[in-house]
């Protein structure tokens, strides 16, 4: 039977971080918690409840605790994550572990959305989801259903792919991209969420934007011919635009300075060159996959 342990990361959790930790160890061999920096009794009750403990002098974010969680995991067969605030269950950990069990999959993503919208999501944040769904989906060759879940499972084969250069929450977005990149099969299977638990520490709003720009900051490495060659062609086109409005303004007399003209001139100038740099990173990049056989 393969050793699976399950990393929780955890912030001012006390509540809850007991009971989870209860409910996993019957599923798993070892529970390790990484508190990140609580200010109340969440260290004291994961001892109490007997995991492992990984406590940081202050909050770091979840990549990093994710990060140490798995260094600290690193010989295990199976890693599990999941969430300290009782809105993944527990029972539902054998179903995760099952596709990489059977050798379909090397990383299980738990989807809240793989059999359509769940009823239960405020829409508020079922429209944050769809665009960082999408945008995490530009990066990654086999698209998700659930790009921010945090309730999932973890071959041992795949650590090595992960780099955790996101602190906070943008992680979930960057492991799947990292995984996708290192040729990893990526296996979804629909889990359920409780919604009546604010597990949120932020707003959703600023929340939603922070990741939304750490995805698009992965993209220039992973996929810069989104990320450079299509604004390219957005500034090439406006370009045209404003400076064939300028040009027939002057020459029929509605305006007596070039300057504006010539501002169009290097806003075209300005897009062929950020396009043509996506399109020479793109190509070096698949260059590169070629040479090591992606």
């Amino acid at each position: 039977m393969p050793e699976v342990t399950a990393v929780i990361p955890a912030y001012n959790e006390a509540l809850s971080v007991g009971s989870i930790v209860l409910q996993a160890s019957m599923f798993v061999d070892r529970v390790i918690v990484v508190d990140d920096g609580s200010t109340d009794n969440t260290a004291k009750i994961v001892e109490l409840a007997g995991a492992e403990l990984i406590k940081h002098p202050k909050n770091m974010g979840k990549g990093v605790a994710l990060k140490n969680g798995f260094k600290a995991a690193k010989n295990s067969d199976i890693i599990v994550t999941l969430d300290a605030d009782g809105q993944h269950q527990t029972l539902e950990i054998p179903k995760l572990l099952k596709p990489i069990t059977d050798g379909k999959a090397d990383i299980v993503n738990g989807s809240r959305y793989i059999n359509g919208n769940q009823t239960e999501t405020p829409i508020y944040r079922r429209l944050g989801q769809i665009v960082l769904d999408k945008s995490t989906n530009l990066n990654i060759s086999e698209g998700v259903t659930d790009s921010q879940s945090g309730f999932r499972a973890f071959s041992r084969k795949t650590l090595s792919a992960f780099r955790f250069e996101q602190k906070g929450y943008g992680i979930e977005s960057e492991m799947l991209i990292e995984a996708s990149n290192a040729n990893f099969k990526i296996h979804e299977v629909a889990i359920n969420v409780r919604y009546d638990i604010n597990g949120s520490k932020k707003n959703p709003v600023i929340h939603g934007l922070g990741v939304l720009f750490d995805i698009f900051q992965q993209m220039k490495f992973h996929r810069p011919i989104y990320y450079y060659t299509f604004p390219g062609f957005f500034l090439i086109i406006l370009g045209l635009i404003l400076g064939s409005i300028f040009i027939t303004d002057y020459l029929i007399g509605s305006s007596h300075s070039l300057t504006p003209t010539t501002f169009a001139v290097l806003l075209t100038i300005i897009g062929i060159f950020v396009s043509f740099t996506g399109i020479i990173l793109q190509s070096v990049s698949g260059m590169i996959d070629r040479t090591l056989g992606k």
